[in-house]
Protein backbone atom coordinates (compact mmCIF):
# COMPACT_ATOMS: atom_id res chain seq x y z
CA UNK A 1 0.00 0.00 0.00
CA UNK A 2 0.68 3.55 -0.73
CA UNK A 3 0.85 6.40 1.36
CA UNK A 4 0.11 9.91 -0.20
CA UNK A 5 0.00 12.87 1.73
CA UNK A 6 -1.55 16.20 0.01
CA UNK A 7 -0.76 19.64 1.94
CA UNK A 8 -2.47 22.55 2.32
CA UNK A 9 -1.03 24.23 -0.64
CA UNK A 10 -2.22 21.06 -2.83
CA UNK A 11 -5.89 21.68 -2.12
CA UNK A 12 -6.01 25.65 -1.67
CA UNK A 13 -8.48 25.75 -4.02
CA UNK A 14 -10.87 24.49 -6.53
CA UNK A 15 -8.68 24.25 -9.06
CA UNK A 16 -6.21 22.39 -6.25
CA UNK A 17 -8.35 19.75 -5.88
CA UNK A 18 -8.95 19.55 -9.68
CA UNK A 19 -5.03 18.62 -9.89
CA UNK A 20 -5.21 16.19 -7.36
CA UNK A 21 -7.21 13.92 -9.65
CA UNK A 22 -4.14 15.08 -12.19
CA UNK A 23 -1.55 13.82 -9.68
CA UNK A 24 -3.73 10.72 -8.93
CA UNK A 25 -4.15 9.95 -13.02
CA UNK A 26 -0.67 10.60 -13.48
CA UNK A 27 0.80 8.26 -10.89
CA UNK A 28 -1.83 5.79 -10.27
CA UNK A 29 -4.32 5.60 -7.45
CA UNK A 30 -4.96 1.66 -6.49
CA UNK A 31 -4.44 0.70 -2.94
CA UNK A 32 -3.63 4.44 -1.56
CA UNK A 33 -4.26 6.01 1.33
CA UNK A 34 -4.32 9.88 0.84
CA UNK A 35 -4.14 12.20 4.19
CA UNK A 36 -5.15 15.76 3.65
CA UNK A 37 -4.02 18.90 5.23
CA UNK A 38 -6.77 21.40 5.65
CA UNK A 39 -7.06 23.93 2.74
CA UNK A 40 -5.06 26.91 2.39
CA UNK A 41 -4.96 28.92 4.83
CA UNK A 42 -8.11 27.81 7.07
CA UNK A 43 -6.03 26.22 9.97
CA UNK A 44 -4.82 29.86 10.51
CA UNK A 45 -8.56 30.80 10.01
CA UNK A 46 -9.73 28.28 12.51
CA UNK A 47 -7.35 29.85 15.10
CA UNK A 48 -9.24 32.98 14.98
CA UNK A 49 -12.30 31.49 15.45
CA UNK A 50 -10.82 29.52 18.70
CA UNK A 51 -9.08 32.86 19.65
CA UNK A 52 -12.14 34.82 19.28
CA UNK A 53 -13.87 32.32 21.50
CA UNK A 54 -11.75 33.07 24.34
CA UNK A 55 -11.41 36.95 23.92
CA UNK A 56 -15.17 38.02 22.32
CA UNK A 57 -17.58 35.55 21.90
CA UNK A 58 -20.30 37.77 19.97
CA UNK A 59 -16.99 37.65 17.13
CA UNK A 60 -16.86 33.57 16.88
CA UNK A 61 -20.56 33.01 14.36
CA UNK A 62 -19.05 35.79 12.45
CA UNK A 63 -15.19 33.94 12.10
CA UNK A 64 -17.12 30.51 11.42
CA UNK A 65 -18.87 31.86 8.57
CA UNK A 66 -16.01 33.34 6.93
CA UNK A 67 -14.61 29.77 6.61
CA UNK A 68 -17.61 28.14 5.71
CA UNK A 69 -17.70 30.84 2.33
CA UNK A 70 -14.59 29.89 1.79
CA UNK A 71 -14.91 26.68 0.88
CA UNK A 72 -18.22 26.95 -0.07
CA UNK A 73 -16.45 28.98 -3.18
CA UNK A 74 -14.68 25.90 -3.40
CA UNK A 75 -17.66 23.72 -3.76
CA UNK A 76 -19.75 26.32 -6.21
CA UNK A 77 -16.25 25.92 -8.46
CA UNK A 78 -16.05 21.93 -8.28
CA UNK A 79 -20.12 20.93 -8.43
CA UNK A 80 -22.53 21.82 -10.55
CA UNK A 81 -25.02 23.10 -7.93
CA UNK A 82 -25.63 23.61 -4.27
CA UNK A 83 -28.14 20.83 -4.55
CA UNK A 84 -25.12 18.16 -4.58
CA UNK A 85 -24.62 16.35 -0.85
CA UNK A 86 -21.70 18.08 0.14
CA UNK A 87 -22.84 21.19 0.48
CA UNK A 88 -25.47 19.82 3.40
CA UNK A 89 -22.42 17.73 4.86
CA UNK A 90 -19.65 20.53 4.82
CA UNK A 91 -22.44 23.09 6.57
CA UNK A 92 -23.03 20.33 8.97
CA UNK A 93 -19.19 20.06 9.97
CA UNK A 94 -19.33 23.83 10.39
CA UNK A 95 -23.36 23.68 12.93
CA UNK A 96 -20.69 20.60 14.80
CA UNK A 97 -17.72 23.69 15.59
CA UNK A 98 -20.48 26.06 16.55
CA UNK A 99 -22.42 23.34 18.93
CA UNK A 100 -19.11 22.57 20.94
CA UNK A 101 -18.12 26.03 21.53
CA UNK A 102 -21.57 26.84 22.63
CA UNK A 103 -21.77 23.51 24.86
CA UNK A 104 -18.26 23.61 25.82
CA UNK A 105 -17.58 24.28 29.76
CA UNK A 106 -13.58 23.53 29.80
CA UNK A 107 -11.62 27.10 30.18
CA UNK A 108 -9.09 25.24 28.66
CA UNK A 109 -7.49 26.81 25.96
CA UNK A 110 -5.47 23.66 24.58
CA UNK A 111 -8.40 21.16 25.01
CA UNK A 112 -10.81 23.78 23.02
CA UNK A 113 -8.09 24.18 20.28
CA UNK A 114 -7.93 20.79 19.33
CA UNK A 115 -11.68 20.30 19.66
CA UNK A 116 -11.90 22.92 16.89
CA UNK A 117 -8.67 22.94 15.17
CA UNK A 118 -9.21 19.41 13.65
CA UNK A 119 -12.60 20.73 11.47
CA UNK A 120 -10.36 22.47 8.45
CA UNK A 121 -8.66 18.66 7.98
CA UNK A 122 -12.32 16.89 8.22
CA UNK A 123 -13.91 19.12 5.94
CA UNK A 124 -11.23 19.57 3.42
CA UNK A 125 -11.10 15.54 3.60
CA UNK A 126 -14.56 15.51 2.90
CA UNK A 127 -14.87 17.85 -0.10
CA UNK A 128 -11.81 15.86 -1.69
CA UNK A 129 -13.21 12.86 -1.02
CA UNK A 130 -16.79 13.84 -2.54
CA UNK A 131 -14.95 15.49 -5.92
CA UNK A 132 -13.19 11.67 -6.69
CA UNK A 133 -16.69 10.20 -6.40
CA UNK A 134 -17.79 12.62 -8.60
CA UNK A 135 -15.62 12.16 -11.26
CA UNK A 136 -15.53 8.45 -10.95
CA UNK A 137 -12.50 8.02 -8.87
CA UNK A 138 -14.27 5.74 -5.72
CA UNK A 139 -13.04 6.42 -2.63
CA UNK A 140 -13.63 5.58 0.96
CA UNK A 141 -13.86 8.20 3.66
CA UNK A 142 -11.94 7.55 7.08
CA UNK A 143 -11.96 9.70 10.15
CA UNK A 144 -9.07 9.16 11.49
CA UNK A 145 -10.04 9.76 14.86
CA UNK A 146 -10.57 6.26 14.91
CA UNK A 147 -7.56 4.86 14.15
CA UNK A 148 -4.85 7.29 15.24
CA UNK A 149 -5.16 6.77 19.19
CA UNK A 150 -3.12 8.96 21.50
CA UNK A 151 -2.80 10.40 25.22
CA UNK A 152 -4.59 13.51 26.41
CA UNK A 153 -1.59 16.00 25.99
CA UNK A 154 -3.86 18.56 23.87
CA UNK A 155 -2.07 20.39 20.69
CA UNK A 156 1.30 18.11 21.02
CA UNK A 157 -0.59 13.99 21.70
CA UNK A 158 1.75 11.20 22.43
CA UNK A 159 0.85 8.43 20.00
CA UNK A 160 -0.50 4.69 21.49
CA UNK A 161 1.20 2.45 19.03
CA UNK A 162 -0.40 -0.34 20.36
CA UNK A 163 -3.68 0.80 20.18
CA UNK A 164 -3.15 2.55 16.63
CA UNK A 165 -1.49 -0.72 14.90
CA UNK A 166 -4.71 -2.51 16.77
CA UNK A 167 -7.11 0.23 15.26
CA UNK A 168 -5.50 0.23 11.63
CA UNK A 169 -5.23 -3.52 11.36
CA UNK A 170 -8.67 -3.70 11.78
CA UNK A 171 -10.60 -1.10 10.76
CA UNK A 172 -8.75 0.02 7.26
CA UNK A 173 -9.05 -2.09 3.64
CA UNK A 174 -5.70 -2.03 1.90
CA UNK A 175 -7.17 -3.07 -1.40
CA UNK A 176 -9.12 0.34 -1.77
CA UNK A 177 -8.29 4.27 -2.54
CA UNK A 178 -8.97 5.20 1.17
CA UNK A 179 -9.16 9.12 2.29
CA UNK A 180 -8.63 10.44 5.77
CA UNK A 181 -6.88 13.36 7.54
CA UNK A 182 -3.42 14.53 8.65
CA UNK A 183 -2.74 16.31 12.24
CA UNK A 184 -5.25 14.95 14.20
CA UNK A 185 -6.01 11.69 16.35
CA UNK A 186 -8.64 10.87 19.73
CA UNK A 187 -7.42 10.11 23.45
CA UNK A 188 -9.39 7.26 25.41
CA UNK A 189 -12.59 9.63 25.95
CA UNK A 190 -12.77 10.03 21.99
CA UNK A 191 -11.85 13.90 22.61
CA UNK A 192 -10.16 14.96 19.45
CA UNK A 193 -6.53 15.47 19.85
CA UNK A 194 -3.49 17.10 17.21
CA UNK A 195 -0.26 16.05 16.54
CA UNK A 196 1.85 19.50 16.60
CA UNK A 197 1.44 21.96 14.19
CA UNK A 198 2.35 20.45 10.56
CA UNK A 199 1.67 17.11 12.01
CA UNK A 200 0.10 15.75 8.68
CA UNK A 201 3.40 14.53 8.10
CA UNK A 202 3.78 12.50 10.87
CA UNK A 203 0.16 11.42 10.61
CA UNK A 204 1.13 9.38 7.22
CA UNK A 205 4.46 8.40 8.81
CA UNK A 206 2.02 6.71 11.50
CA UNK A 207 -0.30 4.90 9.05
CA UNK A 208 2.63 3.80 6.95
CA UNK A 209 3.97 2.04 9.77
CA UNK A 210 0.78 0.40 10.63
CA UNK A 211 0.00 -0.69 7.55
CA UNK A 212 3.51 -1.84 6.15
CA UNK A 213 3.19 0.54 3.43
CA UNK A 214 5.93 0.28 0.08
CA UNK A 215 6.38 4.24 0.39
CA UNK A 216 5.08 8.01 1.56
CA UNK A 217 5.03 10.48 -0.63
CA UNK A 218 4.29 13.96 0.15
CA UNK A 219 3.21 16.14 -2.33
CA UNK A 220 4.34 19.59 -2.24
CA UNK A 221 4.63 22.93 -3.99
CA UNK A 222 8.73 22.99 -4.37
CA UNK A 223 10.13 20.03 -6.56
CA UNK A 224 11.73 18.06 -3.48
CA UNK A 225 14.00 19.03 -0.47
CA UNK A 226 16.08 21.65 -1.05
CA UNK A 227 18.87 23.12 0.57
CA UNK A 228 17.25 25.88 1.77
CA UNK A 229 13.88 27.99 2.38
CA UNK A 230 14.02 29.48 -1.05
CA UNK A 231 12.04 32.28 0.75
CA UNK A 232 14.93 33.26 3.06
CA UNK A 233 18.11 32.41 0.56
CA UNK A 234 19.05 32.92 -3.04
CA UNK A 235 19.74 29.49 -5.40
CA UNK A 236 18.62 26.81 -3.09
CA UNK A 237 19.57 23.28 -4.73
CA UNK A 238 17.50 20.19 -5.05
CA UNK A 239 18.58 17.23 -3.30
CA UNK A 240 18.08 14.01 -5.15
CA UNK A 241 18.74 11.65 -2.29
CA UNK A 242 18.88 12.16 1.51
CA UNK A 243 19.50 9.51 4.31
CA UNK A 244 17.26 8.92 7.00
CA UNK A 245 20.12 9.81 9.25
CA UNK A 246 20.99 12.94 7.87
CA UNK A 247 16.80 14.03 7.39
CA UNK A 248 16.89 13.62 10.98
CA UNK A 249 19.52 15.57 11.87
CA UNK A 250 18.04 18.14 9.08
CA UNK A 251 14.68 18.12 10.80
CA UNK A 252 16.02 18.41 14.38
CA UNK A 253 17.36 21.51 13.16
CA UNK A 254 14.35 22.72 11.53
CA UNK A 255 14.05 22.32 7.95
CA UNK A 256 10.20 22.85 7.52
CA UNK A 257 10.18 20.54 4.52
CA UNK A 258 9.83 17.33 7.01
CA UNK A 259 8.52 17.15 9.98
CA UNK A 260 10.58 16.41 12.62
CA UNK A 261 8.24 13.26 14.14
CA UNK A 262 8.27 11.56 10.39
CA UNK A 263 11.12 10.06 9.81
CA UNK A 264 11.50 7.83 12.86
CA UNK A 265 8.49 5.59 12.38
CA UNK A 266 9.74 5.12 8.85
CA UNK A 267 13.21 4.42 9.41
CA UNK A 268 12.34 1.92 12.05
CA UNK A 269 10.63 -0.12 8.93
CA UNK A 270 12.85 1.17 6.27
CA UNK A 271 9.93 2.55 4.34
CA UNK A 272 11.36 5.33 1.60
CA UNK A 273 9.83 8.68 1.97
CA UNK A 274 9.38 10.83 -1.50
CA UNK A 275 9.09 14.56 -1.54
CA UNK A 276 7.68 15.64 -4.74
CA UNK A 277 5.88 18.36 -6.69
CA UNK A 278 2.19 18.35 -7.31
CA UNK A 279 2.48 20.58 -10.31
CA UNK A 280 5.37 18.34 -11.73
CA UNK A 281 4.43 14.95 -10.74
CA UNK A 282 6.50 12.74 -12.40
CA UNK A 283 9.43 14.64 -11.55
CA UNK A 284 11.90 12.43 -9.36
CA UNK A 285 12.02 14.72 -6.27
CA UNK A 286 13.66 13.62 -3.51
CA UNK A 287 14.06 10.36 -1.78
CA UNK A 288 14.88 10.02 1.97
CA UNK A 289 15.75 5.83 2.66
CA UNK A 290 18.66 4.21 3.37
CA UNK A 291 21.97 5.18 2.36
CA UNK A 292 25.11 7.48 3.19
CA UNK A 293 24.88 11.48 3.79
CA UNK A 294 22.93 13.69 1.07
CA UNK A 295 23.58 14.00 -2.50
CA UNK A 296 25.04 16.54 -3.74
CA UNK A 297 26.51 17.15 -0.83
CA UNK A 298 26.10 21.14 -0.29
CA UNK A 299 25.75 23.07 2.30
CA UNK A 300 22.45 23.18 3.76
CA UNK A 301 20.68 25.97 5.58
CA UNK A 302 18.00 26.15 8.14
CA UNK A 303 16.50 29.29 9.85
CA UNK A 304 14.38 29.48 12.97
CA UNK A 305 12.85 33.08 12.85
CA UNK A 306 11.14 34.69 16.36
CA UNK A 307 13.29 32.41 18.82
CA UNK A 308 14.54 33.63 21.84
CA UNK A 309 17.89 33.55 23.42
CA UNK A 310 18.53 33.98 27.39
CA UNK A 311 21.77 33.53 29.11
CA UNK A 312 21.75 33.24 32.58
CA UNK A 313 24.69 33.56 35.20
CA UNK A 314 24.62 32.55 39.21
CA UNK A 315 24.17 35.52 41.19
CA UNK A 316 26.66 34.44 43.81
CA UNK A 317 29.48 33.70 40.77
CA UNK A 318 29.17 30.10 41.68
CA UNK A 319 29.83 27.40 38.65
CA UNK A 320 26.51 26.04 36.61
CA UNK A 321 26.55 22.50 37.32
CA UNK A 322 24.75 19.82 37.15
CA UNK A 323 21.98 20.54 40.09
CA UNK A 324 21.78 23.68 38.10
CA UNK A 325 21.30 22.72 34.95
CA UNK A 326 18.81 20.19 35.42
CA UNK A 327 16.93 22.34 37.53
CA UNK A 328 16.68 24.70 34.05
CA UNK A 329 15.60 21.84 32.66
CA UNK A 330 12.99 21.12 34.54
CA UNK A 331 12.08 24.74 34.02
CA UNK A 332 11.85 24.70 29.97
CA UNK A 333 9.53 21.42 30.29
CA UNK A 334 7.47 23.25 32.67
CA UNK A 335 6.74 25.92 30.55
CA UNK A 336 6.56 24.29 27.44
CA UNK A 337 9.83 25.78 25.96
CA UNK A 338 11.29 24.17 22.67
CA UNK A 339 14.86 24.02 23.60
CA UNK A 340 16.95 24.77 19.90
CA UNK A 341 20.47 25.13 21.14
CA UNK A 342 22.24 25.34 24.26
CA UNK A 343 25.52 26.23 25.91
CA UNK A 344 27.31 26.69 29.06
CA UNK A 345 30.71 27.84 30.66
CA UNK A 346 31.50 28.02 34.26
CA UNK A 347 29.29 30.42 35.37
CA UNK A 348 26.83 30.56 32.71
CA UNK A 349 24.32 28.60 30.62
CA UNK A 350 22.61 30.15 27.19
CA UNK A 351 20.01 28.64 25.90
CA UNK A 352 18.17 29.40 22.52
CA UNK A 353 14.32 28.21 22.55
CA UNK A 354 11.36 28.75 20.72
CA UNK A 355 8.32 30.55 22.51
CA UNK A 356 5.51 28.49 21.08
CA UNK A 357 3.16 28.21 23.82
CA UNK A 358 3.68 31.87 24.40
CA UNK A 359 4.94 31.46 28.23
CA UNK A 360 7.76 33.09 28.38
CA UNK A 361 7.35 36.01 30.78
CA UNK A 362 6.51 33.09 33.08
CA UNK A 363 9.72 31.57 32.98
CA UNK A 364 11.83 34.46 33.27
CA UNK A 365 10.05 36.02 36.57
CA UNK A 366 10.52 32.23 37.99
CA UNK A 367 14.12 32.48 36.36
CA UNK A 368 15.15 35.76 37.88
CA UNK A 369 14.08 34.58 41.36
CA UNK A 370 17.43 32.05 41.28
CA UNK A 371 20.04 33.35 38.21
CA UNK A 372 21.02 37.13 36.31
CA UNK A 373 18.76 36.98 33.46
CA UNK A 374 19.84 38.43 29.97
CA UNK A 375 17.34 37.70 27.09
CA UNK A 376 17.00 38.41 23.63
CA UNK A 377 13.40 38.33 21.85
CA UNK A 378 12.45 37.78 18.29
CA UNK A 379 16.14 36.45 17.13
CA UNK A 380 16.76 34.19 14.23
CA UNK A 381 18.98 31.00 14.46
CA UNK A 382 20.86 29.54 11.34
CA UNK A 383 21.77 26.40 11.35
CA UNK A 384 24.49 25.27 8.76
CA UNK A 385 24.77 21.54 7.73
CA UNK A 386 28.26 20.60 6.20
CA UNK A 387 29.24 24.17 6.01
CA UNK A 388 32.67 25.67 4.48
CA UNK A 389 33.93 29.10 4.63
CA UNK A 390 31.90 30.90 2.50
CA UNK A 391 28.55 29.32 3.48
CA UNK A 392 29.31 31.03 7.07
CA UNK A 393 30.10 34.24 5.61
CA UNK A 394 27.23 34.51 3.60
CA UNK A 395 25.21 34.50 7.06
CA UNK A 396 27.65 36.47 8.90
CA UNK A 397 27.51 39.88 6.09
CA UNK A 398 25.37 42.74 7.86
CA UNK A 399 24.27 40.98 11.21
CA UNK A 400 25.36 40.85 14.80
CA UNK A 401 26.36 37.45 16.09
CA UNK A 402 25.04 36.76 19.57
CA UNK A 403 26.16 33.21 19.85
CA UNK A 404 28.32 30.68 17.29
CA UNK A 405 28.65 27.15 17.98
CA UNK A 406 30.40 24.80 15.83
CA UNK A 407 30.88 20.70 15.64
CA UNK A 408 31.97 18.99 12.59
CA UNK A 409 29.11 18.87 11.01
CA UNK A 410 27.24 21.61 11.54
CA UNK A 411 27.61 25.18 12.80
CA UNK A 412 24.62 27.36 14.17
CA UNK A 413 24.64 30.96 14.24
CA UNK A 414 22.12 33.30 16.70
CA UNK A 415 21.70 36.78 14.99
CA UNK A 416 19.93 39.71 15.39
Amino acid sequence: MRIFKFGGASVKDAEGVKNVVNVLHQVGYENTLLVVSAMGKTTNAMETVINNYFSDKTTVSYAIQEVLKYHNDILMDLFENDKHPIFKQVKSLFEEVQGFLAWNKSPKYSFVYDQVIGYGELVSSTILSAYLNKVGIENIWLDVRNFIKTDDNYRDATVNWEKTQDSISKGINKNKLNITQGFIGSDDNNFTTTLGREGSDYSAAILAYCLNASDVTIWKDVPGVLNADPRYFEKAQLLNQISYLEAIELAFYGASVIHPKTLQPLQRKEIPLHVKSFIAPKDPGTTVGKGKGIEPNVPCFIVKKNQVLMKLSSLDFSFIVEDNISELFKLLHDYKMKVDLIQNSAISFSVCVDNKFGRLNELLETLKGKFKVQHHEGVSLYTIRHFDAEAINSLQNGKEILLEQRGKETVQLVVK
